[in-house]
Parts: C-alpha cells; sequence; structure tokens
C-alpha cells in the first residue's frame, strides 16, 4: 500500500474522530446552556437516536460504495454533512436541532468506510499492526477533540462546535479531491499474498459467525457506552477539579492508555486476549464507580489499557473472518451491531442515571463485561483453533 495515500486516509479517520468526539463528553452540558434541557433522560435518547441513525446509515453507503468509488462518494457524503453541520449552528429549537444533527450524522456515517478501505489496501500479515494503529490515532485525537470540546464549551459560544465540525468535514471533502487519482489507481489487495490465494481463501462472515461475533460486538459496546454519556457529570460531581477543560481530559486518558501499549506491544498480530481484557475493563470499570478521584483516575487508566487490546483484537478477528473484497459489507454487519449496543447503553443510561445515581452505569458496565468475557468463551475459544485464529482465554 502507498503510504502517502495510506496517511492521507489515516489523518481524514482522525479529522473524523476529531470531529466526533468534540461534544460526546459534554452533550449534557450543551443541551443545558443552549436549550435549557436537563432531563438526562432527553439525553439518553439523542445519544440513542444518533446511534440508531448511524447504525442504519452506513450499511446503506457500503452498499452505495460497490456502485461509486469510495473517495468519490465521500466527496458528496462530506459535503453534505459540513452544509447541514453549519445548520446545527444556527438550530433555533432542540426540535430543529435534532432534525438537523441527525441529518448530519446519516451523512458523516459514510466516514467510517475509510476504515475497511485501509484494510483492503493492506496485506493480511500487517492487519494487526494497521488496526493498532488505527485504535491508537482514535483514542489520541479523542483527546484532542475532547479537549477542543471542553475549551469551546468553557470559553465561547457552545454552539461553535458545530462549526469546527463542518471545517472537519469540508476539509476530508478536499483530501477526496486530492486523493481521487489514487483510489482510480490503487485496488484492493486481492492476491498479492499467499494468505489470499484461493488456497487460503479466509471465511467470509455470513451466516451464524457473524451473529456469534455481532453478540459478542454488541455485548462489550454496550458495557463500554454505559458511562460515557455522564462521565463529565459524574467527575465534576466528585472532584475538585471539575471544569469543562480538566473533565474532557480526564474522559481522554484512555487514548494516552492506548498510545502506551501500542508502544509496548508493538507487533498486535499475535495471539488474542479477549477475554483477560474484558475481565481487566471490568476492574477498570468498578475503580471508577469508587466516587474517589484518585480511584477513578486509576480506574481510566485500567480501562484505557484493556479497551485498546479488546477492540483491537476483536477487530482483528473480524477481517482474519473475512476476505478483501467483502471487508466493506462485513464490517457493516458489524457495525450495526456495535451500534446498536452503543443505542441501548445510550437509551438506558439516562434512565439509571436518573433512578440509581451517576455511579451506577459503571458497575452495569462492569458487569456487561464479565458476560462478554463468558460468552466469548463458550462462542469462539473452541472454534477459533480450526480456523487458525489463536485465542488466549488467559
Amino acid at each position: 500500500m502507498d503510504k502517502h495515500l495510506k496517511s492521507f486516509l489515516v489523518a481524514m479517520i482522525a479529522v473524523s474522530v476529531v470531529s466526533d468526539s468534540m461534544l460526546i463528553p459534554f452533550y449534557p452540558q450543551f443541551f443545558a446552556e443552549v436549550f435549557s434541557v436537563t432531563d438526562p433522560q432527553h439525553i439518553g435518547l439523542y445519544l440513542s437516536a444518533v446511534c440508531f441513525t448511524v447504525m442504519l446509515a452506513f450499511p446503506v453507503w457500503a452498499a452505495a460504495a460497490k456502485l461509486v468509488p469510495v473517495l468519490r462518494l465521500l466527496i458528496y457524503t462530506q459535503f453534505a454533512a459540513g452544509v447541514l453541520s453549519i445548520g446545527c449552528y444556527g438550530a433555533g429549537s432542540v426540535q430543529e436541532f435534532w432534525l438537523l444533527s441527525l441529518l448530519m450524522q446519516t451523512f458523516k456515517a459514510s466516514y467510517l468506510l475509510i476504515y475497511p478501505y485501509v484494510m483492503s489496501l493492506e496485506h493480511k500479515d500487517k492487519h494487526g499492526g494497521t488496526i493498532g494503529l488505527l485504535s491508537v490515532i482514535a483514542h489520541l485525537v479523542a483527546i484532542l477533540g475532547a479537549g477542543i470540546g471542553g475549551f469551546v464549551l468553557q470559553l465561547f459560544e457552545p454552539r461553535l462546535a458545530f462549526l469546527l465540525m463542518s471545517v472537519g468535514d469540508f476539509l476530508q471533502m478536499f483530501v477526496c479531491f486530492l486523493l481521487l487519482g489514487k483510489d482510480k489507481a490503487t485496488a484492493p489487495v486481492q492476491t498479492a499474498h499467499p494468505q489470499n490465494r484461493p488456497e487460503h481463501k479466509a471465511v467470509v462472515l455470513t451466516g451464524w459467525p457473524v451473529y456469534k461475533l455481532g453478540l459478542i460486538m454488541f455485548l462489550f459496546y454496550f458495557s463500554v457506552y454505559l458511562a460515557r454519556p455522564f462521565f463529565s457529570r459524574y467527575w465534576e460531581s466528585i472532584s475538585a477539579w471539575n471544569g469543562e477543560i480538566i473533565s474532557g481530559l480526564v474522559f481522554a486518558i484512555p487514548g494516552v492508555m492506548a498510545l502506551l501499549a501500542l508502544c509496548l506491544n508493538k507487533n498486535m498480530g499475535g495471539k488474542q486476549r479477549i477475554i483477560r481484557a474484558a475481565l481487566l475493563g471490568a476492574a477498570g470499570l468498578l475503580l471508577q464507580a469508587s466516587g474517589r478521584q484518585e480511584w477513578v483516575l486509576l480506574g481510566r487508566c485500567v480501562f484505557g489499557w484493556a479497551l485498546f487490546h479488546a477492540t483491537v483484537h476483536l477487530d482483528l478477528l473480524l477481517f482474519a473472518l473475512s476476505t478483501p473484497a467483502s471487508y466493506a459489507a462485513d464490517f457493516s454487519k458489524i457495525y450495526f451491531f456495535q451500534s446498536l449496543g452503543a443505542l441501548v447503553a445510550s437509551f438506558i443510561a439516562g434512565s439509571i442515571v436518573a433512578a440509581y445515581g451517576l455511579p451506577t452505569p459503571f458497575i452495569a458496565g462492569a458487569l456487561g463485561l464479565a458476560l462478554t468475557a463468558l460468552l466469548f468463551s463458550l462462542l469462539f475459544k473452541a472454534k477459533m483453533k480450526s480456523m487458525n485464529v489463536v485465542i488466549e482465554a488467559s
């Protein structure tokens, strides 16, 4: 894969994640300051609607990518997303904001095509390193996004975040223009590596395997996303360091741990430790439920380390089961389950907080990750050995 092309594609992913992460920790504050909406259930419902919109839109873009080259398609969709982001900035009512922002998310969902597109241009033996690199970049730019979001909410008009999002969308559109020629000259790797020859053809994710992996992804992402919508409010309730900028940086601690994990585990294509990572993540969430800021900080570190390893190895499993020609389609199927987990978590989080308090989502998420480890052991441990994908359970 051409290094310059890969660099531009990775940069597009980074810009997209920055745009998406700016307001994730701060939607409760955003709705309160802009529309005077303070009901936790309303915030949870909105985040669920966003997840549901992306969940339905991405498979449509994956199907469209079979007819239109990915980079050409992104030119149109990111332009539309940028225009709608500007519309969100000028929304005069919460109802108008809902409509414009959900339409914006519909078009923004197309950027997810970049991930399987990058993977289709890489050889199988480089998948582990590439997935690890993309995961670290996503975590690190989430730090930048959360920092920008906190800075905007603390010092400027909160709506300004959507103008910054539109700049990111238009920047991606411009990069797609630059790369369009390379898109024609570069095709997904099909036969260049021995693993992709017919006699070593990977299993396509159809039927029962996709539902097993989808179930694991659903439960994992449900557990991880439970505490996200109200983390900044939780931190502000337990810490003297409770400004939006500090809250955003604490929220993004897992990104630092992801970078550390990549530096210490350069070969991400080795044995996978999904079960261990899920259980360690559960321990990190329980630490965060303690209500003491020093334990919360430790919990963020433990959780970030575990989250990086679990997500990288789950994605590595996905691409090991699929083939380059079907990466986009298979990724869209699995992303449906991931988004469904995030959607249900966002919907339930508001109700849990309203009924039982801010620490409760951490406890529920820890139980969910423990169940994820159990189900993964039952559904995949023995099967992976027969498919030459080694899963280490301990």
